[in-house]
């Protein structure tokens, strides 16, 4: 059958609509997949908190309440904070994962990182701008069994040997705070009061109860020995990126995100912080 000059053109500009509305529909899809830029984020907030077009998050996977999975796949509440502020940025993340947080902090001071997620410390307050915290994290001793301590209080004697992770905020709390008791430094503070026997450990809640409930030979003391502050933060000297992560960090809180993100997580254990005062 013949297709007549009439029907030639009518199919031709079919396929023409056709291709396109398929382009069309191609690049609003496109559009839409993009990150949404917020439109309060400035040129000196993009400078300090994504200078190379990308956020790169500094994520401490050691901390089971702040991060859980691997680093080729990180997830828990400071890969959610990072992939939010990234969002609002309209700029991609990039992640880059530790296993403790003194490496993390080491990191980057070397540079090349643009915020990272670590509790707020003194020593590292000469190096990153803080934001008001967003988690608090309760650090508690264990003990053997047997031992004679009974409570917080009894800790900070003449002969008591502490295993702690090296660089951890209860590593540096204690060594500004304890008096006569000695801290036993290493990558993992359970595993050296496991190894060397000493006297008691230090350390986040979540992972030494779980140590605990699986090794009837231990406990925990009741209580904390300090409130452990998680932030965000970046590096100091970036006033404007500073400003805007400590607003970021409220925004988060009150808006129920960090909550939202703690409990997608499972740690219903870790406190939402209250607002900065």
């Amino acid at each position: 059958m013949k297709i007549s000059h009439v029907q030639h053109l009518i199919a031709t500009a079919l396929v023409c609509a056709l291709a396109h509305a398929l382009s069309s529909f191609t690049i609003a899809h496109a559009q839409s997949a993009q990150p949404k830029k917020d439109s309060t984020v400035n040129a000196d907030v993009l400078k300090d908190l994504a200078p190379t077009g990308k956020l790169r998050a500094t994520i401490n996977l050691g901390n089971m309440v702040l991060a859980q999975g691997t680093p080729d796949a990180p997830r828990g509440i400071t890969v959610d904070l990072s992939r939010e502020l990234a969002r609002r940025l309209g700029v991609p993340v990039e992640f880059r994962c530790f296993d403790a947080a003194g490496k993390a902090f080491d990191a980057f001071k070397a540079g090349g990182l643009d915020i990272i997620f670590l509790a707020i410390e003194p020593v590292r307050a000469n190096e990153i701008a803080f934001s008001a915290p967003y988690v608090l994290i309760e650090g508690v001793y264990m003990v053997r069994k047997d031992s004679p301590v009974k409570s917080n209080d009894e800790i900070d004697r003449a002969g008591m040997r502490i295993g702690v992770n090296l660089n951890s905020a209860y590593d540096l709390f204690l060594t500004r705070t304890l008096k006569a008791a000695t801290l036993v430094r290493g990558d993992d503070g359970i595993a050296v009061f496991a190894k060397d026997k000493l006297d008691a450990a230090a350390g986040v809640k979540q992972p030494m109860a779980i140590y605990a409930n699986s090794h009837p030979d231990v406990r925990l003391l009741g209580g904390r020995f300090m409130d452990i502050q998680q932030a965000m933060g970046t590096a100091k000297g970036r006033e404007a990126g500073a400003a805007y992560l400590r607003a970021f960090v409220e925004e988060m809180k009150a808006s129920g995100f960090v909550a939202d993100a703690l409990k997608r997580s499972n740690q219903p254990d870790a406190a939402v912080a209250p607002p900065a005062s």
